[in-house]
């Protein structure tokens, strides 16, 4: 997972409350699944071990997969699985990076799990030597290369720093680590024992991972144009293998010289022929991770728009066809993992806490039309009336207020909110704010007065209105939705036992992908499924 910001590193305290006894409506609703899921939420590292398993990494998913077939299945389980790249050592041993919590780990066949480094945020790369010893970087939250103690007792020991984000990394025939760096558009070669580094090739977009095939021949990624290339380490001459599309993160290369390659917002691994470049996809998702959504809706027919992470995707909500909109690291795209999205007329509002960005888009075009950047983990945004933007900005506890050119006035409107996660808007310029940490869900009128419209909930996150002004509620922490009157508080269930509320990553936030929830024009609610990277459709009967 790459270009990720320190906002990861934001930590809220995750209060617990008593579950409310709600009244149960008669089975009246029929859940079905418009989206299929899939495995993974969002893919990274990859390694293949001596036996020709191939394993991968998921950073928001916080755990470690083996790939066999079309199918993956968890071999170390959240969080301590987190995985931003895998290596093996010689002896078999795999060691992985969990890149939010900064902990290095290894485990030897099935023996016992050893943390051996930690308190390195950022931790993303690692290779071993032939000889055994073991080498990591940090990125984008660093830009350190350091030995790793593989007993876990001495401390890391800092051999190079600003060498421009040496990504996925490996060793050569000659001994020297070879790796590209992300922030230069180049490969290097570093020699660990004097601490020099000299550039092998230049001239790529955003290089992400290199590897070395049995001949040699060393392949590089380039996840912004989605290329493989191979390189030759002497001359530094590119040949281009295989056109696939961007948002490439990493690859790995079995004995028999077959190339394997992720791709976050596919949340698939593809296996590349390198003398014909004809790649095959083993394994893929309709969505990468599904986590806010909206609803616009034109001649009855319903658009949900989703916040998917490595992408920003439409839902057809009578045939569940996706259409991909963009997607993260594309050249020339506007995106920055979006982690919510609200809908309105020709407005979709993305948010990511993650990079403490809001972007509008034109609901019709797709082109963006405001990028806005510095909020503190925003979870949620509308736009009002006025044509100004309404904030839940978890990280003040505020909802901010944001207008001006380019939102560059912006005013808080409340403060001292619990975990503000999901906005919606009422009739009456008033809006509707999940407090997840509370428990609540609240109305703000105009002028920033409070009104606590529920309680005593478990992880309220997402939120919408219906036809006639009732909440539907995502209740994460119990697993259900529910509707909520506006005047009486009256709180009923819906659905429960809704894959929603998947564990989050170490070193992030307890809400962590926010689940989405929207109501279309004839009254069908939709939810996001984090666990399952799924979209759910909820219809009365």
């Amino acid at each position: 997972m790459n270009n990720r910001l320190a906002c990861a590193a934001l930590v809220a305290a995750l209060f617990s409350a008593t579950s409310l006894s709600a009244e149960t409506l008669p089975a009246s609703w029929e859940v079905t699944k418009l989206v299929p899921g899939s495995a993974f939420h969002g893919v990274h590292g990859l390694a293949v071990d001596k036996a020709g398993r191939l394993f991968a990494g998921s950073v928001a998913g916080a755990a470690l997969y083996e790939v066999a077939g079309s199918s993956a299945k968890v071999a170390i389980p959240a969080p301590v699985g987190m995985a931003d790249d895998i290596a093996f050592a010689p002896d078999g041993t795999m060691a992985w990076t969990g890149f939010l919590a900064g902990d290095l780990y290894a485990r030897k066949g099935d023996g016992p799990i050893k943390k051996l480094a930690s308190g390195l945020p950022g931790i993303n790369s690692l290779a071993f030597r032939k000889d055994g010893r073991l080498y990591a970087t940090t990125v984008f939250l660093g830009d350190v290369l350091y030995e790793i103690d593989v007993e876990g007792v001495k401390p890391p020991r800092q051999i190079m720093e600003k060498m421009g984000g040496l990504n996925g990394f490996e060793f050569g025939p000659d001994d020297k680590l070879y790796g590209p760096l992300w922030f230069k558009g180049q490969v290097a070669r570093v020699d660990v024992d004097k601490a020099e580094l000299t550039v092998v090739a230049d001239g790529f977009k955003v290089p992400a991972a290199v590897n070395f095939d049995s001949k040699g021949n060393l392949f590089v990624v380039d996840t912004a144009l989605g290329q493989l290339v191979r390189v030759d380490p002497k001359s530094g001459a590119k040949t281009m293998v295989a056109q696939l599309k961007p948002s490439l993160d990493n690859l790995a290369i079995d004995d028999k010289d077959r190339i394997y390659v992720s791709n976050m917002a596919d949340n698939g691994i593809q296996e590349v022929d390198p003398a014909t470049g004809q790649a095959r996809q083993i394994i893929i998702g309709r969505l990468a991770l599904p986590g806010g959504i909206g609803v616009t809706s034109e001649n009855g027919r319903d658009t949900i728009h989703v916040a998917d992470v490595f992408a920003y995707r439409t839902v057809d909500g009578a045939t569940g066809e996706v259409t991909e909109r963009a997607r993260m690291h594309a050249a020339g795209t506007t995106l920055e993992y979006p982690m919510s999205a609200t809908a309105k007329g020709n407005d979709v509002v993305l948010s990511s806490w993650f990079t403490g960005t809001v972007q509008v888009i034109d609901g019709k075009t797709g082109a963006t039309r405001e990028m806005l950047h510095d909020f503190k983990a925003p979870h949620d945004a509308v736009v009002l009336a006025d044509g100004s933007i309404l904030v839940a900005e978890l990280g003040t506890k505020s909802l901010v207020k944001v207008s001006g050119e380019h939102g560059k006035d912006r005013v808080t409107l409340i403060g001292d909110l619990e975990g503000p996660v999901g906005l919606v808007g009422g009739p009456g310029g008033e809006v509707y704010v999940t407090e997840a940490f509370a428990g609540a869900v609240s109305r703000i009128d105009t002028k920033g007065e409070k009104t606590v419209v529920a309680k005593d909930l478990k992880m309220p996150e997402g939120i919408a209105r219906t036809g006639d002004g009732q909440l539907i509620v995502a209740e994460v922490g119990a697993q259900r939705l529910i509707e909520i009157a506006p005047d009486s508080g009256k709180v009923t269930e819906i659905a429960a036992n809704l894959p929603i509320g998947l564990t989050g990553a170490p070193g992030g936030l307890p809400t962590h992908i926010p689940t989405g929830v929207a109501v279309g024009a004839t009254g069908v609610i939709y939810v996001s499924s984090d666990i399952e990277n799924a979209i759910y459709k909820v219809v009365k009967k």
